[in-house]
């Protein structure tokens, strides 16, 4: 199953100076429930936002800088059909994690997006996510998170199943 998973802004923003522009530990929690014993795909900017394997999944980067080098246990390849196709090859569910042309390039296919929309507009965001057409799909609220002490801001996760799949 491929599935799509991200944290945008209200103004579709998921990055600022190559950067994810908040810090919400619930939502990344959220992140790495969903995504764990998966297979995780993400372009090289979104890559170096951690640069490090994610635990528990298999990570996949695509790129097509020739000789780049990833942490241990990173694959390297140069497509995102090349990156299903060695996702599939191990794990059942598939999850492109970013950035905005995968994720763009990724929609058609995709079954399921896991979006939380972070209830801020973000200035001078350099990286944005298409707004998507979702009629077709069905919709779950999984979450509705307030601001708090460890939450800037509020947000709320959904889950988007493409309907006949």
């Amino acid at each position: 199953m491929l599935s799509l998973i991200y944290a945008r802004s209200e103004n579709y923003c998921i990055g600022k100076a190559g950067r994810i522009p908040w810090d919400l530990p619930d939502e990344f929690a959220h992140f790495q429930r969903t995504t764990r014993h998966g297979a995780v795909i993400m372009g090289r900017r979104t890559y170096e936002d951690h640069e490090t394997c994610l635990p528990d999944r298999l990570n996949i980067v695509v790129t097509t800088t020739p000789g780049y080098r990833a942490a241990e246990g990173v694959h390297i390849v140069d497509s995102l059909p090349a990156a299903l196709t060695l996702a599939r090859q191990h794990c059942k569910e598939v999850f492109v994690v970013g950035g905005a042309r995968l994720f763009a390039e990724a929609f058609g296919d995709a079954q399921r997006v896991y979006e939380t929309v972070v209830h801020t507009h973000i200035e001078a965001g350099d990286a944005f996510v298409p707004a998507f057409d979702f009629s077709g799909w069905q919709r779950e609220l999984l979450d509705q998170h307030p601001a708090d002490a460890r939450h800037a801001f509020a947000f709320t996760i959904w889950c988007y199943r493409r309907l006949g799949s």
